[in-house]
């Protein structure tokens, strides 16, 4: 197997790239394996912070969900302040906060209660069609005005 060695030419113009975006290479940079570098800024600057089909004000607060639920205060750190820039409101942040902490509590409740993932599935899919069904001439249900259908 042979080992990816990224030259030093590229690892300079890589954090170039860096600086130039935030303004300095930030140290936990230097602490990545040299052969991760192009791989992880590629990712980071193309999909992240990039422009995609998801607007990066959403990719932040997903990333800030994931944050939480991984406990990693680095990630919240970056994931809140970025989403900030991106325009997001402190309520929106909260809420975000609140969706991660709904998944985790649901998912860890039917995780431990080892609910049957086929009766799951089925009662979901039966659920989301009934709801789409009965939605009085819209194609879902307004994000702010759940239909009480839902919860019954």
């Amino acid at each position: 197997m042979a080992v990816v060695d990224t030259s030093k030419q590229e690892t300079r113009r890589i954090r170039g790239e860096i600086e130039q975006m935030f303004g300095n290479v930030p140290s936990w940079v230097d602490e990545l394996p040299e052969s991760a570098l192009a791989g992880f800024w590629t990712t980071m600057r193309d999909f992240q912070l990039g422009e995609t089909r998801i607007p990066n004000k959403y990719k932040e607060l997903i990333g800030l969900g994931v944050s939480g639920a991984t406990r990693c205060r680095y990630c919240a750190l970056f994931h809140t302040e970025a989403a900030k820039l991106f325009g997001a409101t402190d309520e929106e942040i909260a809420e975000a906060a609140m969706m991660a902490a709904h998944t985790m509590s649901a998912s860890t409740f039917m995780n431990a209660m080892q609910t049957d993932y086929d009766a799951f599935r089925r009662e979901t899919l039966d659920a989301i069609s009934y709801v789409r069904s009965h939605a009085a001439g819209a194609s879902s249900p307004q994000p702010s005005q759940p239909s009480p259908n839902l919860h019954a």
